[in-house]
């Protein structure tokens, strides 16, 4: 990974997926090779692999793997892909890129003649999926570049770069794009407490791609903008609603209204398979809870009483009348949502 243009946190080698471990960096670069439906699950669940179109790609791979797995053991590709589906499906529920994946993965199943036939379509389905990522990453980027003015001093909440994708980045690549046509002046990136995302993840990312940076506590993000130094805040999202109401990183609400309040744009990157036309709203997206231990210890330490209660959503709702564009790689989604999300999902599936 010495050429930051080339980012690849995910590599699948037919059979097995091997995963930068996220939960390392910045510290060490270490790779990890999963081979089975159970270790895939768990480095979905521990965050070795993390951002909405990585795991989406993760899952994909499992499903893969179940189907190989079958075929060599002797087992029915049909039940093998059940399991899978049902094991990687409880990992991480907010994360609509996972189903996503797991429903084209037994779709493909589903066409298949018999059980050798299943395993190269998954095979080659997941490799499809990660080029699929890449191109919608580029495009979108391009377009949200455009949104930019020159020499924009940029805010982004949580990672959501070639670690999140697996491919370019989504609110992170439209960065990576604007950089690289000479737009951005500064990026501020929040910390992403509990688990650290900006801190750990994002400035690794653009301190390797040689993007102006600063590290701002969270708390810090309304008084950086009330100081008129932010132009544009652009963060990712898991899960965006059939009405434009957005999921993501626990605190991007609150930099929502912030921004709302000094008006700032708020723009929301994200790939098509995010967009989910099933959920109405955001109050009917599940939103996943994490250990408690997230919150009360930091680096191993434990930092307040060991048994205080907690509270840790891994995720938060932004209401859609405070995003002022949804930017996808089938183009800029303005509101009225309900829509332009509607048509958008549609031209995807043609």
């Amino acid at each position: 990974m010495s050429d930051p243009s080339h980012m690849r946190p995910l590599v699948w080698e037919r059979g097995a997926l091997r995963l930068l471990d996220q939960t390392r960096l910045p510290q060490a670069e270490h790779w990890v090779t999963v081979g089975s439906v159970e270790a895939v699950a768990d480095a979905i669940r521990t965050m070795q692999v993390r951002g909405a179109p990585a795991i989406g790609i993760a899952a994909a791979a499992g499903m893969a793997i179940a189907a190989r797995g079958a075929l060599e053991t002797g087992q029915p590709v049909d039940v093998a892909l059940e399991h899978a589906a049902r094991t990687l499906g409880r990992t991480r529920p907010t994360a609509v890129n996972l189903h996503w994946a797991i429903e084209r993965a037994l779709q493909e199943a589903r066409n298949a003649s018999d059980a050798a036939t299943v395993v190269e379509r998954l095979d080659r389905l997941v490799q499809r999926i990660i080029e699929q990522q890449l191109t919608a990453d580029r495009a979108l980027s391009e377009l949200g570049a455009a949104l930019l003015p020159d020499g924009a001093r940029v805010l982004t909440h949580c990672n959501t770069g070639a670690l999140a994708t697996g491919a370019y980045g989504t609110a992170l690549g439209v960065i990576r794009t604007a950089h690289a046509q000479g737009k951005v002046a500064m990026v501020y990136v929040d910390e992403s407490r509990p688990r650290l995302q900006g801190a750990r993840l994002t400035v690794w990312e653009l301190r390797r791609l040689g993007v102006p940076h600063t590290l701002i506590p969270d708390v810090a993000a309304a008084a950086l903008m009330a100081r008129g130094e932010v132009d544009a805040v652009v963060v990712g999202a898991d899960r965006i609603a059939a009405n434009g109401d957005v999921a993501n990183k626990i605190g991007t609400y609150a930099v929502a209204l912030a921004a709302r309040s000094h008006g700032i744009p708020f723009y929301v990157a994200a790939p098509v398979s995010t967009l989910d036309p099933h959920t109405p709203d955001g109050a009917s997206i599940p939103i996943e809870e994490r250990s408690f231990d997230e919150v009360r210890v930091v680096d191993g330490r434990p930092i307040t009483v060991t048994d205080t209660p907690v509270w840790n959503p891994a995720f938060d709702v932004t209401p859609a009348d405070l995003v002022t564009a949804i930017i996808t790689e089938h183009g800029v989604l303005k509101p009225p949502y309900d829509e332009a999300i509607r048509q958008a999902a549609a031209a995807a599936t043609e």
